[in-house]
């Protein structure tokens, strides 16, 4: 069995192939410092060791889960079917990206409402500024190169529909956060992307046990992906107050806030309650900084970081 691994932020995120179990982002996860030996643990289950001394345990251990932010972004254009491949080469199982919709109705991967910033958009269509992601159509849009700015060897990498979007990670096998992005500007995107997800065999078992898990900042919309299909685990971005953390529960099994936001009081509380399929509710927590240790980020009481 080939064991992966990635550096990220001077430490080495160690990685095997899931066993999965049912409900939370089951993971075999382990994050140990560069210097570090693997030795058999207790159960089959890998030990990371550092002069003899565990670390930590490789199976549901300590060390926080990761997520890719918009695929490997630190690698590969972010939003593309590079940053996925990306993130798979380097053993990141699960990824997280963003859906919006063209003017046309097609769904399509990509972080900002706006195309200026990860493709030539500008030169390509010039005097549509200020090239808003819908007031454009698919076909206009698979025109434009989402590389480029990258680097010269992802020059002609493309904005991805959704649906080569899930191909691409199924493909993988990864799991994939899919954040519903603006939802305000794409009436009805919650009941369309759950049919795509649908149409592409995303809502089976499998999918809905191991695999996917869709989030947003609009809590009403998080509410609304609960209320068509309850079996979907659900996410809300952000961080609410202790007072509506409750409620919350009702829908959304995770709560995903920024790092600099998660108090061990709050997280204590988030903690505490139980989400619609039974199990605590989990944080994942972003925008995490350059220079978080390890120890910094276990002690937010975080189960994994979108990063």
């Amino acid at each position: 069995m080939v064991r992966r691994s990635v550096r990220v932020r001077g430490v080495v995120w160690l990685r095997r192939p899931l066993r999965v179990a049912s409900g939370a982002l089951a993971s075999v996860v382990t994050l140990t410092v560069a210097s570090s030996a693997l030795a058999s643990g207790p159960d089959g289950q890998q030990l990371a060791t550092r002069g003899g001394k565990v670390v930590s345990l490789q199976a549901g251990g300590s060390a926080p889960f990761v997520i890719a932010h918009r695929g490997a972004s630190r690698y590969a254009p972010e939003n593309t079917l590079a940053a996925v491949d990306a993130a798979y080469r380097r053993g990141l199982v699960w990824v997280e990206n963003d859906v919006q919709r063209t003017k046309d109705g097609r769904l399509i991967v990509l972080h900002d409402t706006t195309l200026n910033r990860t493709t030539n958009v500008a030169k390509v269509f010039p005097g549509r500024a200020p090239w808003r992601v819908g007031d454009f159509t698919a076909a206009e849009i698979a025109r434009l190169d989402a590389g480029s700015w990258f680097g010269k060897r992802f020059a002609g990498e493309h904005v991805p529909t959704l649906a080569d979007y899930l191909r691409r990670l199924d493909r993988h096998r990864q799991g994939l956060l899919l954040e519903l992005k603006a939802p305000e500007q794409y009436p009805g995107i919650e009941r369309q992307t759950l049919r795509e997800l649908r149409s592409l065999g995303w809502l089976d078992a499998a999918h809905l046990t191991n695999r996917l898990v869709i989030q947003s900042f609009c809590v009403r919309c998080v509410k609304r992906v609960h209320k068509l299909m309850p079996e979907v685990r659900t996410g809300i971005l952000g961080r609410p107050s202790l007072s509506k953390l409750r409620r919350y529960a009702r829908f959304a099994d995770q709560i995903n806030p920024r790092m600099s936001e998660v108090g061990s009081r709050w997280a204590r509380v988030v903690h505490g309650l139980h989400g619609p399929h039974g199990r605590r509710l989990e944080i994942y927590a972003w925008d995490v900084g350059a220079q978080a240790s390890v120890r910094a980020v276990r002690g937010r009481g975080v189960e994994g970081v979108i990063d």
